[in-house]
């Protein structure tokens, strides 16, 4: 296969597309207090705007790789990103909170599409380490969108909250516009397989049905969930709990991200030079610890952004480590139905995200020690899945 753009500009293309998702949802966290006022909602009101967001993403994740295989992988984006970008700017002129909740489940049903067509895309192009080194640096571009949205929404929410959606809309309509120019189309027309509800019932069967990939995409959604409920929960947990203002949301978010980049980066030094089931290992011991520094530091010390902020930040090194190797290992047991099984593996990791947003983080943020039990539980159940797992008995 040809390629005319090169490796880095291919994995910087595919990395705007995966961020969309969560640029979407995180850029208007710090907005939460104004939209409260503005659109007449409560906290929980708000808290379910998320809730309305995922749950779609989630469902339609499910469609958009058995979409991809079948129309090609650019036309998905081109529709996806489309359409995202119209709920955008539907959000942004919202006049109350039932209207929001409309065009984020919008914004929900599109926004999968660029993230899963992406990861699609990486194992059509790439063998190897090379794929498993190009879908760190996708997974370590897609780890800073998180970090960098709230800042940017803190920011636009300088200038009004409304900003906040025009700039996501901006910024779809550029990454679509990327895609197009830069992405070759890695699914011809002699491969692509009909589209048929029977048929995309029947693929999921054989994925999850297939015991050792639901291992690898439990464990891989769960340690992703650990860290996530903090960033589901970050409206309440940085500003009623540490006390920052909407503008400090970078206090967490920067520290996590660098994280997350560092572990991504290890991630990249290890493929091909250490065997997976040492790397997979290495990194849960190291989730393990920060997991209980993280307990330690919630029960003994009083709080306080500095201590409450660093056990998580850490623990990210080690869910970023693990992240390639569990990725590519779900993704490569099923060669031949990628795109579903890309589709398979994302809606497991953003069903685990729901379940946070609308049920375990509203339970869990009456104090930073309620997050630190939840994510060592996450950590725990992450842990008894990969231990079922055939990547660990080589």
């Amino acid at each position: 296969m040809k390629h005319h753009s090169s490796p880095l500009v291919l994995s910087v293309v595919l990395a705007s597309l995966a961020a969309l998702a969560p640029f979407a949802i995180d850029t208007y966290l710090p907005a939460f207090p104004v939209l409260e006022s503005n659109l007449g909602g409560t906290s929980l009101e708000l808290q379910q705007s998320l809730t309305f967001y995922l749950l779609p993403y989630a469902l339609m994740t499910l469609w958009h790789g058995a979409i991809s295989d079948s129309i090609g992988r650019i036309t998905t984006i081109k529709w996806g990103l489309g359409v995202f970008v119209l709920a955008s700017i539907g959000c942004a002129f919202a006049p109350n909170v039932e209207t929001l909740w409309f065009f984020r489940a919008l914004q929900g049903l599109s926004g999968g599409a660029g993230n899963v067509v992406a990861r699609a895309m990486v194992r059509d192009l790439f063998e190897g380490p090379q794929a498993q080194r190009v879908m760190a640096t996708v997974q370590m571009l897609f780890g800073i969108a998180p970090a960098v949205a709230p800042i940017i929404g803190g920011l636009l929410l300088g200038i009004h909250w409304q900003a906040i959606f025009i700039f996501l809309a901006l910024y779809a309509g550029v990454s679509l516009w990327a895609a197009v120019r830069y992405l070759p189309e890695t699914m011809p027309k002699e491969k692509r397989l009909p589209l048929s509800a029977k048929q995309v019932i029947k693929d999921y069967r054989i994925i999850f049905g297939d015991k050792e990939f639901n291992y690898v995409v439990f464990a891989l959604g769960a340690n992703f969930a650990g860290f996530f409920l903090y960033v589901l929960a970050s409206p309440v947990f940085l500003v009623k709990h540490l006390g920052l203002s909407e503008h400090q949301f970078g206090w967490m978010f920067i520290p996590t991200v660098c994280g997350m980049v560092l572990g991504s980066y290890l991630a990249k030094r290890a493929a091909g030079k250490y065997p997976q089931h040492q790397v997979i290992k290495v990194a849960y011991l190291w989730m393990a610890a920060m997991a209980a520094l993280n307990l330690l530091v919630c029960f003994m010390l009083p709080t306080n952004a500095i201590y409450n902020i660093i056990p998580v930040a850490l623990f990210n090194i080690g869910m970023a480590l693990a992240m390639p190797i569990l990725s590519l290992a779900a993704l490569d047991r099923h060669p031949r139905i990628r795109g579903t099984a890309a589709s398979g593996q994302a809606f497991i990791q953003m069903l685990l995200s729901t379940v946070s947003a609308g049920l375990i983080v509203p339970l869990v943020w009456y104090a930073p020690s309620g997050l630190a039990l939840a994510m060592a539980g996450y950590l725990i159940f992450g842990w008894m899945m990969i231990r079922q797992a055939r990547l660990l008995k080589h």
